[in-house]
């Protein structure tokens, strides 16, 4: 589920924004699983949502009948293994889609967060960015003033925009370090920051209770731990196998046995 966001010029006329916050969430949603306000995963999200509005997470929607959304939250709160992030804002998500794509309402929600973090006399906007799946990657970021500051395996880039010469955010440095911590059988790092996470979870553990593959899950509780734990840039979600990055995004019964197949020969 690649999500790509377009980089088109921004319409002439502009599109309504639902400003998400603690009061409205219950009623507007976040954009994601807006079908599925019954599941698990969405009450997780939504739980962990409403911890963060304090600590300035904001989201916002756009209104129907367009459809898509960006989640922002100040640096020293992101849930993103990134270093020296206090002073930015960092994106976490920002998605359009169907018929939405293409009208440049990604680089409108980008925009708004520019806004944001000027206006809050921040030093600069960062995004984790990912040529996989499940983030956006570099292309809108790049028609919007951003520019690549750092890489991590396997295929993430750190773009920053930066309103000073104050020093860009970075990627850790100790991947391997972090990966050897999970050496033994499966491991599956998460958190409740993305809705998907609850059933990307459940099947990945009953493919590995078929494969009769040892597994655990590791409950990301707060932003510090992602920092600190997380062996890849995405920080709320991490499937490790025998010490190797599997994957950081949902991946079915079949594709996980083909990863686990390639990490024993």
């Amino acid at each position: 589920m690649k999500r790509k966001v377009s980089a088109a010029v921004t319409t002439d006329k502009e599109v309504e924004i639902i400003d998400v916050n603690r009061e409205n969430v219950s009623e507007t949603g976040f954009f994601c699983y807006m079908s599925k306000r019954k599941s698990e995963g969405y009450r997780r999200k939504l739980d962990w949502l409403k911890a963060r509005f304090d600590e300035g997470l904001r989201i916002k929607l756009l209104k129907l009948p367009e459809r898509g959304f960006i989640e922002y939250i100040p640096g020293e709160y992101a849930w993103r293994a990134v270093n020296d992030a206090q002073g930015y804002m960092l994106i976490h998500c920002i998605w359009v889609a169907g018929r939405s794509k293409g009208k440049g309402y990604g680089g409108f929600l980008v925009e708004r967060c520019i806004k944001d973090a000027k206006k809050a006399g921040m030093r600069g906007v960062a995004m984790v960015t990912s040529e996989g799946n499940w983030l956006a990657g570099n292309e809108l970021l790049l028609h919007h003033g951003f520019v690549p500051v750092d890489k991590a395996p396997p295929c993430f880039t750190l773009m920053v925009r930066r309103f000073s010469d104050a020093p860009p955010p970075s990627f850790p440095m100790d991947w391997q370090a972090r990966l050897g911590r999970f050496s033994e059988g499966l491991t599956i790092l998460r958190s409740d920051q993305c809705p998907y996470i609850e059933n990307a979870t459940h099947i990945l553990l009953d493919a590995a209770k078929e494969r009769r593959i040892k597994s655990r899950v590791t409950e990301l509780k707060n932003c510090a731990e992602v920092g600190k734990m997380s062996p890849s840039p995405y920080g709320v979600f991490n499937v490790v196998h025998r010490g190797r990055l599997l994957s950081y995004h949902m991946v079915g019964k079949d594709r996980f046995s083909e990863f686990v197949k390639m990490n024993r020969d």
